[in-house]
């Protein structure tokens, strides 16, 4: 019998005038009244029974499932599976007493939960050693409402949380993993695999109160080839491996699926658990210099490729490529190697070495325009067909920021050229009929569909007599 089933049990022994069918249409006229996203049925019993003067708060003596959750519910036991853990978090009262705070997910067999642990129970022993995947039992909590409507388990002073080796049929991490082919808008409480594809970084910023705030960017691709951009908030490097190929395989547990700007993206928070194949020390990389691009306090943003034709974006904070020059073979040992992104610092070290025919060369490896497909980059040669155009498009937030854009066109197709900020004076320099050399550039869906390349901090633009 369910808990629903129970409780109008309940009601019917105190009020037998009543009928079950009574009750369940007074269940219907009470969601209708209130609103179906705010009121469970359970929720909508609790009320009715207020309404007779009848009391359905007493402890629950079944365990519950996840999806019978409601809020009000009291002393509840239900066994579940971790999804993810956050770090516990300091807070202050309004009486300025500090309290403790760490959120969980966890899952059964057709739903999840948060989970808030309160004070000393974000701390219980053996609470950092949870895994994904893990079985546990949640003994007397209480069920209260998040802000966003949605049943949330409290674990306060009263209640706990054990771990248990008993079989279960709630389905392990594995099984409920998904492909990035099978996402759609408004999933949550994810897991996700798919493999790395191009450039992961950090962001940092301030949020709307002011305070700082930090970010992992990344995109990776599914079984399909299909990409999607990927935003972790509240992460940064330390959360990943210093050395990540550009194929690595990635699964990110505790995520959702929202509409971004350019489609579809997956985003997460402090409790989303990264996992990501690659080791603690970076190796060696060997790559030809495609181009370099000093920026304004002399550190260098070059662009590089391997023998598989693989592009790097390589970031030098240490000068340690002033040796180099366009068209060098060099082997450097970064310190950071994220993707096709690559940082040097002052433990990295880069040696020029004798010309490999086995890497491409700039001129072997531009990419005619008709060939440039959306989320790769390329380096193309091409002709200047329209006055580049500068102008100045406002942001959501009221900021101003320069865009300039040129037409070009080489003998298989044309596309639109775009830069933004910096990269917007690039453009800027060139003039109607140049044939020019571009290198570093991404492709993205633009209006109506139509392809459009972009300038990066990594591009350059290379005039041709």
């Amino acid at each position: 019998m369910s808990e629903l089933e129970n409780l109008i049990t309940k009601l019917l022994e105190q009020k037998t005038e009543l009928t079950r069918e009574q009750v369940e249409e007074q269940i219907k006229l009470k969601k209708e009244k209130i609103g179906a996203g705010y009121l469970t049925d359970q929720g909508a019993l609790f009320l009715i029974a207020s309404d007779y003067g009848v009391t359905l708060s007493e402890p629950l003596k079944v365990e519950m499932s996840l999806k019978d959750l409601y809020a009000g519910a009291k002393e509840i036991s239900l066994e579940t599976r971790v999804l993810n853990l956050s770090p516990a978090k300091q807070f202050s009262r309004k009486d300025g007493s500090p309290f403790y705070l760490r959120t969980m997910t966890v899952y059964d067999t057709n739903s999840t939960a948060s989970v808030k642990l309160w004070d000393e129970k974000a701390n219980l022993p053996g609470i950092e050693n949870l895994k994904p995947g893990d079985l546990i039992k949640i003994i007397k909590a209480y069920v209260k409402s998040d802000l966003d409507g949605s049943p949330t388990i409290n674990i306060g002073s009263g209640s706990n949380i054990e771990t248990t080796d008993t079989k279960s049929e709630i389905p392990t991490i594995d099984t409920i993993t998904k492909d990035i082919s099978e996402l759609q808008e408004g999933q949550k409480d994810l897991v996700v695999t798919g493999m790395i594809d191009g450039i992961i970084s950090g962001m940092k910023f301030t949020n709307s109160r002011g305070q700082p705030g930090k970010a992992l960017r990344m995109r990776i691709k599914g079984k399909e080839g299909s990409g999607m951009r990927v935003v972790i908030w509240g992460k940064d490097e330390s959360s990943i491996p210093n050395m990540i190929s550009q194929s690595a395989k990635v699964r990110l547990l505790g995520v959702k699926v929202k509409s971004g700007n350019q489609g579809l993206e997956i985003h997460g928070n402090d409790a989303t658990i990264i996992e990501i194949e690659g080791g603690k020390e970076a190796e060696p990389i060997i790559t030809r210099v495609l181009s370099i691009s000093p920026t304004e306090n002399g550190k260098n943003m070059i662009l590089g490729v391997d023998n598989k034709r693989n592009l790097y974006n390589i970031s030098d904070f240490s000068n340690s490529t002033s040796i180099c020059v366009e068209g060098d073979v060099i082997e450097c040992m970064p310190s950071k190697v994220y993707g096709s992104s690559i940082t040097l610092d002052e433990n990295s070290f880069v040696r020029k070495l004798d010309n490999d025919e086995s890497i491409p060369s700039l001129s072997q490896l531009r990419t005619k325009i008709n060939d440039v497909k959306i989320d790769k980059s390329y380096c193309i040669e091409s002709i200047i067909l329209k006055v580049p155009e500068r102008r100045e498009v406002q942001t959501k937030s009221g900021e101003s920021i320069l865009l300039s854009e040129m037409f070009v066109e080489d003998d298989t197709g044309q596309i639109w050229v775009k830069g933004w900020r910096n990269q917007a004076r690039l453009i800027d320099k060139c003039e109607l009929g140049e044939i020019v050399s571009i290198t570093g550039l991404n492709a993205k869906a633009g209006l109506e569909g139509r392809i459009e390349l972009f300038l990066t901090a990594f591009s350059k633009i290379i005039k041709k007599n």
